[in-house]
């Protein structure tokens, strides 16, 4: 099992305009909504791969109330216990070709409702450019118990995880060092943490020493003070993370990890919206670290995934032909270590 946290869920909404006109009244053509903060996002594509996942955080008030009716109709059967032992791993292919399509598993709610009203997250599509415009409401107030009921429920997901993914920003009343709280629970249980947030609480968390740290070039600049990727992804590594993954955007990842470094990159630039493409990114990482991959072919995966993201027509969903086609065209190069 993997588990995935989001401290401030959201339930999104995404809304498609012809063409997006400041100052202008604007006829909604599509809309949609599914629940989301950066965890649940994560946790959609490892379903979707096959891997059974429980999701934790916090949900409340009406809002949440419909994240997780939402969050309900991803589970294609029965929740199994979330303490119980990992099922068997989805088949894995061969390194290089496509994959064989998976069934989807289940996603376990192991929320911990709050009294505040979950945020809400609206997305409006240009359909004329396919530029997306991003509205973050702040999320509820966490009160200290809230906090501690997270804590208790966090701590015994844990006995069951085969890793765990923390993701997101920090809704309000969450003290900044949180993050770093929950990676050395993580680490104290023996599970590898992969931690995925920006600015203070990624500061604070790289800390803590977890095993992986995926910022994006923005929040890798926000924590160095270099925008050179080479630089600035070696310079986290001594602030404390086992291995740093760098999204790049469309020029791929970059991967310094204790067993040496790799560059992976799509075959070619493609358009679309890359909402959630970091995320599906985070579900490649995770499934090819409890798959047993090796980093060549979790960055494969990472790529591919991401790159699917960005040309699903639906934000945050990936393409799964385009996934299976892109698969073995992604590039690795592996670079030499740097010199003592």
């Amino acid at each position: 099992m993997i588990l995935t946290v989001t401290l401030n869920t959201a339930l999104d909404l995404t809304y498609g305009v012809p063409e997006l006109v400041p100052h202008a009244s604007h006829r909604v053509s599509e809309m949609s909504e599914r629940p989301g903060g950066k965890g649940l996002n994560v946790a959609r594509v490892l379903s979707a791969l096959g891997h059974r996942t429980v999701v934790t955080g916090f949900a409340g008030g009406a809002t949440g109330a419909v994240l997780r009716e939402l969050l309900a109709d991803l589970s294609p059967q029965e929740p199994a216990d979330p303490g119980a032992g990992s099922p068997d791993a989805p088949h894995v292919p061969e390194p290089g070709t496509a994959p064989a399509t998976t069934a989807p598993a289940p996603v376990t709610d192991a929320l911990v409702t709050v009294a505040g009203n979950t945020r809400r997250t609206i997305a409006v599509v240009d359909r004329a450019t396919g530029d997306t415009t991003q509205l973050n409401e702040p999320g509820p107030l966490v009160t200290a118990d809230e906090w501690a009921a997270l804590l208790g429920r966090y701590e015994e997901l844990l006995a069951g995880a085969d890793a765990v993914a923390l993701c997101g920003s920090l809704p309000p009343g969450i003290h900044v060092g949180a993050y770093a709280e929950l990676v050395r629970s993580a680490r104290t249980a023996g599970v590898p943490v992969l931690l995925d947030t920006s600015g203070e609480p990624l500061r604070r968390g790289i800390a803590a020493r977890p095993d992986l740290i995926k910022p994006n070039a923005d929040e890798l600049a926000q924590l160095t003070g270099s925008r050179e990727p080479m630089r600035a992804t070696r310079d986290a590594r001594r602030r404390g993370a086992h291995g740093v993954i760098a999204s790049l955007g469309p020029d791929g990842m970059l991967a310094v990890t204790p067993d040496g470094i790799w560059q992976a990159a799509p075959p070619a630039r493609v358009p679309g919206n890359p909402t959630g493409a970091g995320d599906s990114a985070v579900a490649g990482l995770l499934s090819g670290l409890v798959e047993g991959l090796s980093w060549p072919d979790r960055l494969r995966r990472a790529v591919a995934l991401s790159t699917a993201t960005v040309l699903s027509p639906t934000a945050g969903d990936f393409d799964r032909a385009a996934y299976e086609e892109l698969l073995p065209r992604v590039g690795i190069e592996e670079h030499a270590p740097a010199a003592r």
